[in-house]
């Protein structure tokens, strides 16, 4: 079973950039999407970025499309999510996420099989 940890949450203000990272225990297979979700407090989970299996396809939330921006370096099985630009209602828990979800699925968290532990993000003036 794959291992994920998160890492770069904190406290920022409006405006400012943060850069999380995930770090896996083995490379991601040609199968698996890696990408990463948040939960706003009180709200459910939802989708902010990933990569739909081994390719370099990626795909965001439109609340976050032109400000964040997900990588990956395979040698490192490391994806990262930039997020420039950030507004108070980027404040959540951000966790990243393995799973085998179809391309019509691949915002969906229940098609993820592995989590990470989160990372906490707020955005605050």
């Amino acid at each position: 079973q794959v291992q994920l940890e998160e890492s770069g949450g904190g406290l920022a203000q409006p405006g400012d950039s943060l850069r999380l990272s995930c770090v896996a225990s083995r490379r991601t297979s040609i199968s698996e999407s890696i990408g990463w979700f948040r939960q706003p407090p009180g709200k459910e989970r939802e989708f902010v970025a990933a990569f739909f299996r081994s390719g370099a396809n990626t795909y965001y939330a439109t609340s976050v499309k032109g400000r964040f921006t997900i990588s990956r370096d395979n040698a490192r099985n490391t994806v990262a999510l930039q997020m420039n630009s950030l507004k108070p209602e980027d404040t959540a828990v951000y966790y990243c996420a393995i799973g085998r979800p179809i391309l019509s699925s691949l915002t969906r968290a229940d098609a993820y099989g592995t989590w990470g532990q989160g990372t906490q993000v707020t955005v605050s003036s």
